[in-house]
This record gives C-alpha cells, structure tokens and sequence, in this order.
C-alpha cells in the first residue's frame, strides 16, 4: 500500500462511529494483551466528547482507506483539554517552560495526541502521513505541539521520536505513570 491510497481529512460528526470502533480496539482497557507490545491509546473517549472536539476545536484528523477510518490523530487548546485532570495538571507546569527560544504558555502551545494507527496499516506512512497534515492543520493557530507518552509505550515513543521528529521536553510523573513530555514547533 502506498499512502496515495489514503484520504486524510479534518473528521465530521459523521466520522466518530468509525473512530470510536478503532479507538475502542486499542484503548488500554480494552486492546487484546498480546497487541499491547505495539502500542496502546489511554485515554477513553465519549461520543460526545468527540462531538465537542470536531464542533468546537476542529481537532480531529482522520486517514480513510477505502471509506474506512484507519487512523486517527485528536488535537486541542488547552481549554478544550483542561477538564481532564492530567491536562490540568499539566497546563499548571506550562510557565518557565522553554522550546527553542520561545515560551511556551496555554495560549501557544496545543496539546496534541493520541493518535491510533490500525495495524494493518502500520510501517506504511500512515503514521507520519497523518501527524503531518495534523500539525500543519494546527500550525495555523498555536506555535508549539506539546503531547506525552507513557514510558511503559516504548512503541509509542520511537514513533515520535524517529518518524514525527518530536523532542522531549521534559519528563514527570502523574497518577504513578511515568512520561516523555514531547515537542516540536508547528511551522518546521
């Protein structure tokens, strides 16, 4: 498969059915346990909370195959996020915070992820196919992406680091999880 094959766009309410299935499969609570040695989403999703990101952030992406949503990439301010309490928490350690001479605050940063890839699609493009038309979609409002991933995702880790080119921030610990707190400026 190349990535000419794929649809990306910015998702419709009509997409969240589709997102939801995908989400669902590799959500921690719910991915089969030999898939979670390829990567794992943590956060769980409503269909409303979805419906509140397209309508009012235009923070969701998806990539389609054949009219089938095989990824997707979640993108919002830190207001949208900020009722999440691991957002809060970090949206509190945002000031002092420097990337590349610029600091970085609630109102020029985002914070990007997660982002879920179906396997059958994996080490294809789609990854950084999507993450790219992502970023540029949100470049257009905010300076910096901010996102983490869980040190028990190495997978997760390698991707963003090798393929989207994302640098670590920092590091921290919340809820006994430890994580990579991972940047890049949007206009590279």
């Amino acid at each position: 498969m190349q990535t000419s094959d794929i649809e990306l766009a910015v998702a419709t309410t009509a997409d969240i059915e589709q997102v939801l299935e995908l989400h669902f499969r590799y959500q921690v609570d719910s991915i089969k346990e030999e898939d979670k040695a390829d990567g794992f989403v943590t956060t769980p999703f409503t269909k409303e909370q979805l419906t509140a990101l397209i309508e009012q952030e235009s923070g969701l992406f998806i990539a389609k195959q054949d009219n089938r949503v095989i990824a997707y990439v979640m993108a919002a301010s830190w207001r949208f996020w900020s009722v999440w309490p691991m957002f809060a928490y970090m949206i509190k350690a945002l000031p002092g915070k420097q990337y590349r001479g610029i600091d970085i605050t609630s109102e020029n940063s985002y914070q990007y992820g997660p982002i879920c890839v179906d396997k059958s699609v994996r080490n294809q493009g789609v990854f950084e196919a999507i993450f790219e038309f992502a970023l540029e979609q949100m470049s257009q409002r905010f300076e910096v992406l901010i996102t983490f991933v869980n040190k028990i995702n190495p997978r997760s880790f390698a991707a963003h680091s090798r393929k989207a080119r994302l640098e670590v921030l920092s590091e921290f610990e919340y809820n006994n999880n430890h994580y990579h707190e991972m940047c890049c400026l949007t206009n590279r």
